[in-house]
């Protein structure tokens, strides 16, 4: 699928050059390799598992709220949000579309896909946008104890990424320009996520938006503290 943004013919041209040519044996070569080498029977539930757990960035989502609730980690949790927003306009919003990749299964002979196949262009990857953006974030902003966890985060998103590989569902190439643009979007999230938690700093607006509650033993329900 060509976009209509640029029709005219540059991205056909691009994909019939002998340099892209190039690019997709290169991809070929690993995806292959990781097939007949890599993939085994205890291997492949777990890497199913690890892609599966991004579809549609739940895990890094769901990290970003809990983050968020926790006073000490919620600066964390605003960076990690914005890098996901940065990560989803930028990849799958626009350079998705912008390319309009076709999938490596439908490319490649001889390569099988072990999960779903997927409605949408293949360049870059949107997981591991995802997941390099929101960890990464994470850990520009960490301090002391919360480095390691970050760190966790980090290697696990990276990890992500290889399951991408793993699975069949995008080439090397997706991989790692979505990685490189994760790292770009990860300092913008840090910056701006930092800022937005500074404007949201005072105590007076932070009860506004994230209330504090206590069970009341009388009541039996939770009461909402002013103070």
């Amino acid at each position: 699928m060509i976009p209509f943004i640029i029709s005219g013919g540059f991205l056909q041209a691009i994909y019939e050059s002998a340099f892209y040519q190039d690019i997709l044996q290169f991809d070929a070569n690993i995806l292959l390799f990781i097939q007949e080498n890599i993939r085994n029977g205890f291997l492949t539930p777990i890497m199913k598992f690890i892609t599966m757990s991004c579809d549609g960035g739940i895990i890094w989502i769901a990290l970003s709220v809990l983050l968020m609730i926790f006073p000490k980690t919620r600066k964390m949790g605003f960076c990690s949000a914005i890098s996901l927003i940065f990560s989803v306009l930028i990849c799958n919003v626009f350079l998705k579309n912008l390319f309009g990749r076709i999938r490596p299964y439908e490319v490649i002979s001889g390569l099988e896909l072990l999960v779903e196949e997927a409605d949408d262009p293949s360049f870059p990857s949107g997981h591991t946008s995802a997941s390099v953006a929101a960890a990464l974030s994470i850990f520009l902003v960490s301090l002391g104890r919360q480095r390691v966890a970050a760190i966790i985060a980090i290697i696990y998103a990276f990890l992500v990424g290889f399951t991408r590989l793993y699975v069949g569902i995008h080439y090397p190439t997706d991989v790692i320009v979505a990685a490189v643009v994760a790292v770009a979007l990860a300092f913008v999230g840090a910056i701006l996520g930092g800022k937005l938690y500074d404007f949201l700093g005072s105590k007076e607006k932070m009860k506004k938006i994230f209330p504090r509650y206590e069970y009341d033993k009388e009541s039996k329900k939770l009461q909402k503290i002013e103070k």
